[in-house]
């Protein structure tokens, strides 16, 4: 019964994002990622028009005439989604965890770039254990994906996000588009790790909060568990010195991991639990359709 109430939903999910972003995304191979394409084809003469980032420099000096190098467009979209679903991502006070966002996130995201027989792959960081499931094509394999993660037990510890990336990178043979969707809770060096799969991949790291993790409300004397350690903290407050000094701190906190993401050449989007987060995720797309950037280093 559990099994079919995971694939109900999952269904629903699909109809939901499908309905709101179909239209879109029109054409087979119109996606996330602009451009030609990413494989190298032939040198010849440059053109006017043609944009100066594609001049085969090597060709150029051998030849003593500018030469460009055109780019075999991509029939076929390899996208890997990295899901964080430690600990801290069983945590939630608005319309539902951050693991559940996630996981509707890589729903969307797997729905869009599966049309016209994209692969779809995926590395569950559940704790110090990954798990990595094979690209493959169609709605069948995404669906069953999908429920791999669905299945991830909520109390895994604290991970190690920076390996999860390392090992994405590492088992992703071809160039291509790569997700990566944590709270980005995580004292390891991740951003070094993104910054090394950014330059191989085009990378979005999705950054996954709730309201409650900026911000106090004033409710009392309140007992505070870690998600990942267990530790518990009891907090008043009532104190509007705590509560300030809370805020603070969590606004600090997001800035750093968006400072850190932006530093790496990754695109960068910010959901929250008690957000339209399709709108967001739409807005992403457009965003990237129109060619602007959404949040890379210049």
């Amino acid at each position: 019964m559990i099994e079919v109430s995971r694939q109900a939903t999952l269904r629903s999910l699909e109809l939901t994002v499908m309905r709101r972003l179909d239209g879109i995304l029109q054409g087979d191979y119109r996606g996330l990622l602009p451009g030609h394409g990413f494989d190298a084809g032939e040198a010849r003469p440059y053109l006017p028009g043609d944009e100066v980032r594609r001049i085969d420099w090597n060709v150029t000096a051998r030849t003593n005439e500018p030469h460009v190098r055109d780019t075999i467009a991509d029939r076929e979209l390899e996208t890997t989604l990295v899901v964080d679903l430690s600990g801290s991502m069983s945590f939630g006070t608005a319309l539902e965890e951050k693991r559940d966002t996630a996981l509707a996130i890589a729903a969307a995201l797997g729905f869009l770039v599966s049309r016209g027989g994209n692969r779809v792959a995926s590395l569950v960081a559940a704790g110090s254990r990954t798990e990595w499931v094979r690209p493959r094509s169609g709605r069948t394999h995404l669906m069953g994906l999908l429920t791999r993660l669905d299945s991830v037990d909520r109390d895994t510890g604290p991970g190690d996000l920076a390996a999860a990336i390392r090992t994405a990178d590492r088992a992703a043979a071809h160039r291509g588009f790569v997700a990566v969707i944590s709270d980005f809770i995580d004292d390891g060096p991740w951003d070094k790790a993104l910054r090394a799969l950014a330059n191989r991949h085009d990378t979005l790291a999705i950054d996954v909060s709730d309201p409650r993790e900026l911000e106090l409300p004033d409710v009392g004397m309140l007992t505070m568990r870690d998600t990942e350690t267990g530790r518990r903290r009891y907090v008043d407050t009532r104190s509007p010195r705590v509560r300030h000094r809370f805020a603070a701190a969590a606004t600090e906190q997001r800035a750093d991991v968006a400072r850190r993401i932006r530093a790496t050449g990754a695109d960068h989007l910010s959901l929250s639990t008690d957000r339209d987060w399709v709108a967001d995720l739409l807005r992403h797309v457009l965003l990237r359709r129109s060619g602007r950037s959404t949040g890379r280093k210049p």
